[in-house]
């Protein structure tokens, strides 16, 4: 692990001074805290905080086998299959754990597109060919590692973090807010790839190369996307499984320093555990121990700690401590983000980085292999969005009268309208007398349903759209919180082949048994059955009562007291008058009343004083 920042000029006479490239550096310090590295070429800058266990970066010297000075990488992140690659291109004088040392040798041998399509890892990546002037930036094929970017006059600037490029003196006097994306914000509670809430600020999509060259002409390569549209093949054969996720764990057991995994009462995250104790005997489980009665989890976790003879560690959020802890959180996020089980994660990895470099967790897997009850609802209900509109009235003047309108009255929109606002968290109604602006062309694109889909390929389309939009906020708020705390977590559910995988597979979701099958298959091969939790809880708090009590306050002087950043872009009256009706309890939408204070948290921890970003 570790953050990176760099400088690619158009100008000689538009470098930034080394005390500033520095200071924009040292913001990164947690994501690799050992060392801090600079090298400066004719027409770039780069620098590297690196975690000390790794080698993942390199001076700019040639590789050990004597190939031409060609290349300068950082890299953030690490190459799982680096022993398959050394094998199989003759890779030569590679210390243990170097990826700098395997990706330089790659790129001499088979080139960038080549080199970049064949890595399985963790990783945001750029490259300097210093032979033509080019960079070349990508970043991981599911998006677990962050790779923010911004274009102007002066040159290409990218970083891990996103208060890495707008404090940078080149954009921060420039800085224009985009209408579109604070709703979106607002609406889902973070930046979607690509875009950031500034204009010329950029996150790399996942599995994307982009090549720039010295007059910031930008050349876009997917190198492993997945497709929309998919032939899918029958059900994936719970050995083969079995199998790749058996390696995939034991390659991200490898990665170094002593190893831990999450343990919730669900499915991924025991499954991993159960395969990693496997090959590791002495593995330590977290879990967050949560009192409420109706999303406790610890009982089915200990269960399973027990039964694999894993060593246990309840974690629990300190009430009395809340405030200190949120503030603490929220540090965490350089960018805004508006997920409240960002909490939890938080302290877990807090509370794990004290004993554990590492961490494993089972994200990914509700993405992959349809475990979101939504998934099935949408399916089972899917004959509704395709009845002619005028039909569709008449049924629901007639679910009206029969008292049956909770159970239509979402579905009055087409399916990509019902499917977006499936995942909002303000109501459209709300965003839409505060915006006069909606989503933007991505967004839209992202939840843009065909209304010729067969149930099959809808079914296909809802992991696709899962795994490009609300997998990432989770992979957001996974990296973040345990950089904070300079602890990896590694993912093995989203190993390349795994995922490539899944992506061809099928199996009908008939009942609402059928959510995640291939994993429950596979788990029931580990833990019986009867230990098995069904349904899906995750990661929560009782964030309603936190508003409405210990934080009732410091909600009332963030958001009610304060003007709200970015308001010349929004009806702020709006917004604060939802807040209001929450705290009167006139709704019980917490979810969405997050997303607002996490937002003016963010700007007043930055103390943006307006919308042109002046600190």
């Amino acid at each position: 692990m570790c953050g990176f920042l760099g400088e690619f000029y158009f100008n000689k006479s538009d470098f930034s001074s080394l005390e500033n490239f520095e200071e924009l550096l040292a913001l990164s310090k947690h994501r690799g805290p050992d060392c801090t590295t600079i090298s400066t070429g004719a027409s770039y800058r780069m620098g590297l905080n690196q975690f000390g266990s790794q080698d993942v970066t390199t001076t700019g010297k040639p590789p050990a086998n004597g190939a031409a000075h060609r290349y300068h990488i950082v890299c953030d992140g690490t190459v799982y299959n680096f022993q398959e690659l050394i094998l199989k291109y003759g890779l030569q004088n590679i210390p243990p754990m170097s990826n700098s040392n395997i990706i330089l040798q790659l790129l001499e041998l088979i080139g960038v597109e080549d080199t970049v399509e064949i890595l399985n890892g963790m990783f945001a990546l750029a490259i300097m060919d210093i032979h033509e002037n080019e960079l070349y930036i990508t970043r991981d094929f599911a998006g677990i590692k962050p790779f923010y970017f911004g274009t102007c006059g002066q040159g290409i600037l990218f970083a891990s973090q996103f208060d890495q490029i707008f404090k940078h003196p080149w954009f921060s006097s420039i800085l224009k807010l985009r209408p579109e994306i604070v709703y979106e914000y607002f609406a889902f509670g973070y930046m979607a790839a690509p875009n950031t809430i500034y204009e010329n600020i950029y996150q790399i999509r996942p599995g994307e190369l982009l090549r720039i060259n010295s007059t910031g002409g930008i050349i876009k390569k997917s190198i492993v996307q997945f497709p929309k549209a998919s032939n899918l093949s029958n059900y994936l054969d719970s050995n083969e499984l079995e199998s790749i996720l058996q390696k995939s764990i034991e390659l991200q057991l490898n990665f170094g320093g002593p190893s831990a995994t999450f343990l919730s009462g669900g499915i991924d995250s025991a499954l991993v555990t159960s395969i990693a104790k496997e090959q590791k005997t002495d593995i330590q489980a977290y879990t967050l121990k949560d009192d409420e009665s109706n999303l406790n989890e610890t009982v089915y976790a200990e269960a399973y700690a027990h039964y694999l003879k894993v060593h246990h560690q309840l974690v629990k959020i300190d009430e009395k401590s809340l405030l200190v802890i949120i503030e603490e959180h929220f540090a965490s996020f350089p960018e805004p983000f508006g997920d409240y089980s960002s909490i939890p994660t938080y302290v877990i990895t807090k509370h794990a980085s004290q004993y554990h470099t590492t961490i494993l967790s089972g994200d990914g897997g509700d993405e992959l292999f349809w475990g979101y009850t939504r998934m099935y609802e949408t399916i089972k209900k899917s004959w509704w969005f395709y009845m002619p509109l005028n039909l569709r009235i008449n049924v629901m003047r007639l679910t009206n009268k029969l008292g049956l309108t909770s159970t239509y009255a979402p579905n009055r929109k087409n399916l990509a309208t019902y499917w977006r606002e499936w995942h909002q968290k303000i109501p459209e109604g709300v965003l839409g007398k505060a915006f006069m602006v909606g989503p933007s062309e991505e967004i839209n694109e992202l939840y843009s349903i065909k209304s010729n889909y067969s149930k099959k390929q809808l079914q296909h389309f809802l992991r696709w759209n899962e795994y490009y939009g609300h997998l990432q906020r989770v992979l957001i708020k996974v990296d973040r919180t345990s950089m904070k705390n300079s602890i990896q977590v590694c993912i093995p559910l989203l190993d390349k082949n795994i995922i490539k995988k899944s992506w061809g597979m099928f199996f009908p979701l008939a009942k609402i048994e059928d959510l995640k099958r291939p994993l429950k298959e596979l788990l029931r091969k580990k833990i019986p059955e009867n230990l098995i939790m069904e349904g899906k809880r995750g990661f929560s708090v009782p964030i309603e009562s936190w508003f409405r009590n210990q934080l009732k306050s410091d909600l009332i002087e963030t958001v009610l007291t304060n003007e709200l950043y970015g308001h010349e872009s929004f009806n702020q009256a709006v917004i604060k008058k939802y807040v209001e009706d929450f705290l009167e309890e006139k709704h019980h939408n917490g979810w969405g009343v997050w997303h607002i204070y996490a937002w003016q948290k963010w700007a007043k921890r930055y103390d943006i004083s307006s919308e042109a970003g002046n600190f």
